[in-house]
């Protein structure tokens, strides 16, 4: 399923359902603090970190399944994250959408925060938006505060950091060792 957006002004009710849509067949953009927060929680970069061209840049994607197209992280038995303590912060974001410029969508208005102008929207399809038993109220402050951090972490994300994160990872590594 595709993302349906949906403005997103006023707080709105979410409970993870755990369908699989939002872990499956989507590109999930990595930054150097997810990187090694995932790796903090035992998980071995070379076994979630894939990468994308994009123009000059090189992006750090989360890897999927071959079979199905699935997070690596996510338990297709169960539907839920096996990282989802230390999950990316696109993922935090999920089902929710932060955006620079209006998507064109009906109802939609710029959303001020901290002195940045955006559009924010939520996945009308996902069955977690407004579901019986809420788990939790998310706001709209919320979801552009987590935009705003993913966008200054995305931005120095690139891969003499990653040459480095991974130089400390395993300088600290062999330091255990002895």
């Amino acid at each position: 399923m595709r993302f349906k957006p949906k403005p997103f002004r006023e707080p709105v009710s979410f409970r993870c359902l755990y369908c699989p849509d939002c872990c499956r067949g989507r590109h999930i953009y990595l930054t150097l603090n997810d990187i090694e927060r995932i790796s903090g929680a035992g998980h071995d970069p070379q076994d979630f970190v894939t990468f994308s061209v994009e123009g000059d840049k090189i992006r750090f994607v989360l890897a999927v399944r071959e079979w199905d197209l699935g997070c690596v992280f996510h338990d297709p038995e169960t539907g839920k994250c096996r990282v989802h303590y230390a999950n990316p912060i696109i993922c935090r974001i999920y089902p929710f959408m932060v955006s620079r410029k209006p998507l064109g969508v009906d109802g939609e208005m710029p959303f001020e925060y901290m002195g940045q102008r955006l559009w924010l929207y939520y996945d009308e399809s996902c069955p977690g938006i407004n579901a019986e038993e809420p788990e939790t109220t998310i706001t709209p402050e919320e979801i552009a505060e987590l935009g705003l951090r993913f966008e200054r972490e995305f931005e120095r994300t690139d891969m003499a950091g990653f040459a480095e994160l991974l130089d400390t990872m395993m300088g600290e590594a062999f330091s255990e060792e002895k």
